[in-house]
């Protein structure tokens, strides 16, 4: 019989003590195909809205990190979903945030925020109105350089962001130093906004953010090594 290191029971016992009462697992979306089989379609999300034609849900997208929102259309192939306790809810946005871009805001009235599943999304000059579907959301840094040239940033690799005006002084996890303004990706008038969750952020919330704000009002962004 294979022995087990101490060190490994140790884990174990830890793992067994700390593991919380309830199932890690949220709500999860099963559809039946065409022979009628259950095939799941999403697990770890959480259900805001459902009606006879579409079901909406929010989930952790790990290609695009961050909390995303999808529509489901029920059509002919039903879905099911097996609803999750609050309690399992709140657990998976606990889990949520250890996976998206973590952050210390600052901004420009010297108000500090620590901000989970930190992403920047588009929207009409000053806020008014809806998002603008046409650009995506982003967990990149679109930055026109001085000197010439442009980069988008991978939010991965920033370990500061500090504004003056309009002017980003961007620090690397690597020490080097990029320096340069926002470059809007679209030649439509357009804000862009920084938004996450927050240490509040309710569960049962129809939206993937409980923050928003212009990034034109921050001073400084410190990003948590992930």
């Amino acid at each position: 019989m294979r022995r087990v290191p101490l060190a490994v029971h140790c884990l174990l016992l830890l793992a067994s003590i700390s593991a919380p009462a309830v199932s890690l697992f949220a709500d999860t979306i099963y559809q039946a195909n065409a022979q009628g089989k259950q095939v799941v379609i999403q697990r770890d999300a959480i259900v805001v809205k459902e009606d006879p034609s579409f079901l909406v849900c929010k989930h952790f997208d790990l290609k695009e990190q961050r909390v995303v929102k999808v529509v489901l259309n029920k059509g002919s192939l039903p879905y099911e979903v097996n609803t999750s306790a609050p309690e399992a809810r709140r657990q998976i946005v606990e889990t949520w945030k250890r996976f998206g871009h973590k952050a210390t805001l600052v901004d420009d009235g010297g108000k500090s925020t620590e901000l989970f599943d930190l992403y920047l999304d588009f929207y009409p000059p000053g806020g008014r109105g809806s998002l603008l579907e046409s650009v995506p959301p982003m967990t990149k840094l679109p930055l026109l350089i001085d000197g010439g040239g442009a980069d988008e940033i991978e939010f991965s690799k920033i370990a500061r962001i500090e504004a003056e005006g309009s002017q980003l002084r961007v620090t690397l996890r690597g020490g080097q130093i990029e320096a340069g303004k926002f470059l809007m990706p679209t030649d439509k008038p357009a804000e862009a906004r920084v938004l996450g969750i927050t240490e509040h952020y309710d569960p049962a919330s129809a939206d993937v953010f409980d923050f928003s704000l212009p990034l034109a009002r921050l001073k400084e962004i410190r990003f948590e090594v992930q």
